[in-house]
């Protein structure tokens, strides 16, 4: 089941050596020194360490970090979004009251439609209806062969 252990002759392989490659070093010219006079001369600071020795320098002022502006406690993304979300919400009530509005208005054009032809059907009605006695226009009664004219002057 496991192969046979046998001792194996350890292969050479032929080593490459990579040297570095030198440059030539380039010489930094430095930048000249401008002396400037400080707007106050800086106090000397002495410190003892444990060991004895003492160093001395100038004490420099630790770096003050910018003033980072204070965030709002929401942020401006999460406002529009809710705002946004509001005026969705208003205009589909608006568009909702529309709808109810545009209903109610068809309704009662309706009612004026059926008013308007109930009255104008009496009206109608009414002069079918009515006596032959008429107050106006030509009457012709052909029994008595009599003729009654409008008096207009014409």
């Amino acid at each position: 089941m496991y192969p046979d252990h046998a001792p194996q002759v350890p292969v050479q392989r032929a080593v490459e050596v990579h040297q570095p490659t030198q440059y030539p070093s380039v010489v930094a010219v430095p930048a000249p020194v401008v002396p400037m006079q400080p707007g106050s001369v800086p106090a000397v600071a002495r410190i003892v360490l444990p060991d004895g020795r003492i160093v001395t320098g100038y004490a420099i002022d630790a770096a003050r970090p910018e003033q980072v502006a204070v965030k709002p406690v929401v942020s401006r993304t999460a406002v529009n979004v809710a705002l946004g979300g509001v005026g969705f919400l208003a205009v589909c009530g608006g568009l909702l009251l529309l709808t109810s509005f545009i209903a109610a208005l068809t309704a009662f054009i309706a009612q004026l439609i059926v008013l308007a032809a109930v009255i104008f059907g009496g009206w109608i009605a009414v002069q079918v209806f009515s006596a032959n006695d008429h107050q106006g226009g030509t009457t012709v009664n052909i029994r008595k062969a009599t003729f009654k004219r409008n008096h207009f002057n014409g």
